[in-house]
Formats: C-alpha cells, structure tokens, sequence
C-alpha cells in the first residue's frame, strides 16, 4: 500500500519535529512550512496527499489557508491541530476534514489522516487542556 504524502504546517519547529517522527513510519512527510503564507507554496510544490495545518499561526493563519485553498477549488484533505478545542467548528466550518488537538496527537493524529484519506471526518474528543 502506498505511504500517504503529507505536508506539515506548524509555527513551533518542535511541533513539526515531533509529528514527522510520530509519521514517519506510516507517512512520507513531504515536506514542512512554518507559516500559512509558506504553506500556500509548499502545497503547489509538493502535492501532498493530506495536509496537516496548525490553526493558529501569526500572519496568515491554518483557517484562512484551509478558505484560500478551498476557493481555489483544492481538494486536499486538511488535518487541523489545535491547542484550542474551541476552534474545532471553525477549522471545519473553513473547508477541513479533521480536527485533532495538540494534547492527543500521539493517539490521534495518524487516526486522523486515515479517515480523512478514507473521506470521513474526524474530531478529538475534547481535551482537559482548556
């Protein structure tokens, strides 16, 4: 079976570093950005099978890419994550087919991109971090 490719989107370096060896063993990290405005390129440039987007970014932020990509007609599922479980209907509402919190990621992250790759949705269950 072929590897998932997966673009990953977080302003904090040890987010991305922590999520790439978290996947590497299922998912072929394709490559990394660090702001939304990064994000838009990297996208066009690598094609990734499942974007995995931080909501929460200074300047252009995870929702209003998920809105820029879904008006360009891009159909690429979006993975959310969050420390904010408030914004989970807002990050869906913005065109995205997950949501995950930053608390659970070891247990739902690759859950995550498994049924957004299957076409369901998915959302963590509530955190304790809020």
């Amino acid at each position: 079976m072929k590897r998932p490719r997966i673009l990953l989107v977080d302003d904090i370096p040890e987010i991305i570093q922590y999520c790439t060896d978290l996947l590497k063993k299922d998912c072929e990290v394709v490559g990394t950005a660090s702001s939304g405005e990064a994000a838009i390129k990297a996208i066009a440039v690598t094609a990734p099978d499942v974007i995995v987007l931080d909501i929460s970014m200074p300047g252009l932020t995870g929702i209003e890419v998920a809105k820029r990509l879904r008006r360009t007609g891009c159909p690429t599922p979006i993975v959310f994550l969050s420390a904010d479980d408030l914004l989970a209907g807002a990050a869906l509402n913005a065109g995205g087919s997950a949501y995950v919190s930053k608390a659970l990621i070891d247990s739902d992250l690759r859950l995550a991109i498994s049924e957004v790759l299957a076409g369901r949705r998915f959302v963590s269950r509530q955190s304790d971090n809020r």
